[in-house]
């Protein structure tokens, strides 16, 4: 449903006494061309159009009508508006001017029935209207939720998103239950004057035959330096990554090499290298590297602190060479394929941690480099949780807060990070489902905070997620204007990586802010400037503070839970913070894992393995699959699988998909 204004969309000014200042249109994308103007559309709305509700006008509909389908709609569209007030000319000409708009067949006059007076009276003008003009009527339904039920659910929402009460006599509200999905059926008793029209629903349906364009990836192309002549994408990406390489050769692995300490050989560098090199520029991926390595480029030449790297990138030892990472995968034996399998090709997936200071201005360099209407942040929508939902239900219902509060505090907090469903709370808080049970008041909030739970309550940008465009971003996914006037993008971050959009996380990370500030600190106070990334990592003074459990403000180690577990292993190196890091979920938690590793690592349990060849892969973490890229190994080695396989296996075990593990 799009909203029409009455003239053109870049009139703001208030409407006429008893006049809204848009109407209320139904468009349907027929097929690709219809769904991109359809983007198209709904972007200007709030670009162009905003006023009260982002708003259309007759131009843009001329401009961009192709491949639509337009239906009248409610009592709100514009022949229904006119005949309302008795003027069936008016709707006449706007009916046809529609229909001309958008092409014979593909504009529809709908008839609604909700019991409404308004509605019974102008539905035979409408057929009268279908008559003179041949327009065809279509029968529907304005259903604003699924089932009949949802009724008082509906009507409660509406005085939680409108600020009213249930008992508010100058509320909004819906004149009765009516506004569902009625079936097939019961429509046909509706409108048993107008079969043709009830018919007709399928006809629409039938013209819409949109397959939406998944799979696609949308990667800008990097803009290449005029001074380096005439090179394509792929030629600059290899130069910048050879040139990485030496940087880090030089700097790194010479000095380890001379010291003893480099595990692998230069020449097995050189051949990891080129064999990311030549995957990267295989799947297409070249000018990605070089998005990344700009903007990082470009903070740390603005002395932005940026993190050393997360997650699966840190497996690309290009990524290192690039700095985009400060972590060298072949030390640690982490696994490229982890990050980019050549057998799943899907867009790379990055984060990047700045200091917050510094954060905005990258993303205002990546907006200048890119262009304005081709950067944009990601729209999130905040939903109700159990107890918030029924604090919403409770004040809507005008039921004393007392009461009210009385019932969401017994609901228990989150559980590791994940909020307990209401569902949930009455399984395990016996008070709780006593009140529910002998309290009818209790029940009736209860019951209606269920519906809703889940729901979305409001829209908020995404706090680090941004979207970089080959093209002005209205020309592939629908924009909007948050409240504070920044574009962000209409699809949520799930829905927009299936688009095909290049997606990064820019994430503010206070963490990378005060040690930033500890570094200044020292050089004001005591002359000595620090490098935080040359800080050697085998500091026992430090691995003391983490065996006591002083890791407050320790990124990812102040939790108190994360606290107790460090006191009971007592680490002592790197890796036995990696591993803590990963155990640290509530599958290894909850399945006693972190106890097993802890009890191996102190030998009071013996080290055990099912088959001697898990030795050489699980020996360093005392014989606990501790690490995602130890099961890659794993399949590696004794399933014969290749490491894009095993990532495959890796990705079906995660998200527990029987049929491909078995597969």
């Amino acid at each position: 449903e799009v909203y029409l204004a009455p003239g053109s969309r870049f009139d703001k000014s208030e409407a006429k006494r008893g006049e809204k200042p848009y109407n209320h249109m139904i468009l349907l994308a027929k097929d690709r061309e219809g769904y991109h103007n359809l983007v198209r559309l709904t972007s200007k709305a709030f670009k162009e159009g905003f006023y009260r509700k982002p708003r259309i006008d007759r131009e843009l509909l001329s401009k961009f009508g192709g491949g639509l389908v337009g239906l009248s709609a409610c009592l709100s569209g514009v022949p229904q508006a006119y005949l309302k007030n008795g003027k069936l000319e008016e709707a006449e000409r706007a009916a046809r001017e529609f229909e001309d708009i958008l092409g014979r067949g593909n504009y529809f006059l709908e008839i609604q029935d909700h019991q409404l007076p308004d509605q019974q009276r102008i539905n035979g003008d409408l057929i009268k209207l279908s008559q003179r003009t041949g327009i065809p009527l279509v029968a529907t339904n304005d259903a604003h939720y699924l089932f009949r039920d949802d009724y008082e659910a509906h009507d409660v929402m509406l005085c939680i998103g409108t600020g009213k009460t249930v008992n508010d006599p100058n509320r909004m509200r819906f004149g009765g239950p009516q506004w569902y999905v009625r079936s097939p059926e019961e429509m046909s008793q509706i409108f048993t004057y107008a079969p043709d029209a009830v018919a007709r629903t399928s006809e629409v349906a039938e013209m819409c035959n949109l397959k939406l364009p998944l799979g696609e990836n949308h990667l800008p192309v990097y803009p290449i330096p005029q001074a380096e002549g005439d090179i394509t994408v792929d030629e600059y990406f290899e130069k910048v990554v050879r040139l990485g390489y030496e940087k880090r050769r030089e700097t790194v692995w010479d000095r380890m090499l001379a010291a003893g300490t480099l595990r692998y050989s230069l020449s097995e560098y050189q051949e990891r290298v080129s064999r990311e090199i030549a995957m990267i520029k295989r799947m297409g991926f070249p000018s990605y590297f070089l998005i990344v390595w700009d903007f990082i480029k470009f903070a740390k030449d603005k002395n932005i602190p940026v993190g050393p790297g997360r997650g699966s990138a840190a497996g690309s030892l290009i990524a290192y060479c690039l700095e985009i990472t400060d972590v060298d995968p072949l030390q640690y034996d982490l696994l490229f394929e982890r990050f980019l399998n050549p057998e799943r090709v899907s867009m790379p997936d990055i984060d990047i941690d700045f200091c917050v200071n510094g954060r905005a201005e990258v993303i205002n360099h990546v907006t200048q480099l890119y262009g304005r209407d081709s950067v944009c942040q990601i729209i999130t929508f905040g939903t109700m949780a159990s107890k918030a939902a029924i604090k919403d239900v409770g004040r809507a219902l005008d039921i004393p807060y007392a009461d009210v509060e009385k019932i969401a505090k017994l609901i228990p907090p989150p559980i590791r990070g994940r909020n307990v469903s209401i569902d949930q709370a009455l399984e395990m808080v016996p008070e709780l489902k006593q009140a529910f049970d002998s309290d009818a008041q209790v029940r009736k909030v209860i019951d209606i905070a269920k519906r809703l739970e889940g729901c979305a309550r409001h829209s908020s940008v995404h706090a680090a997620g941004v979207v970089i465009s080959p093209k002005p971003l209205e020309e592939l996914v629908p924009v909007a204007l948050s409240q504070k006037q920044e574009l962000t993008t209409q699809f949520e971050m799930s829905d927009l990586e299936k688009t095909g959009m290049l997606k990064m996380d820019f994430l503010g990370l206070t963490t990378l802010t005060i040690i930033d500030q500890c570094c200044r600190t020292i050089r004001e106070l005591h002359g000595r400037e620090i490098k935080w990334s040359e800080i050697p990592l085998d500091d026992p003074k430090t691995y003391e503070l983490f065996a006591q459990g002083h890791t407050e403000a320790v990124f990812q180690f102040e939790s108190t839970g994360m606290q107790e577990i460090c006191r009971k292993l007592r680490p002592k190196s790197i890796e036995d913070l990696s591993a803590l890091n990963a155990l640290y979920r509530p599958g290894p938690l909850d399945g006693g894992m972190v106890d097993d590793f802890i009890e191996r690592y102190h030998g009071r349990k013996p080290v055990e393995y099912i088959t001697p060849e898990m030795e050489e892969i699980l020996g360093n973490t005392y014989g606990v699959l501790v690490f995602q890229e130890q099961i890659m190994q794993l399949a590696q080695k004794l399933g014969g699988y290749s490491l894009g396989e095993a990532d495959l296996m890796r990705r079906a075990m995660g998200k527990k998909k029987r049929e491909e593990m078995a597969a």
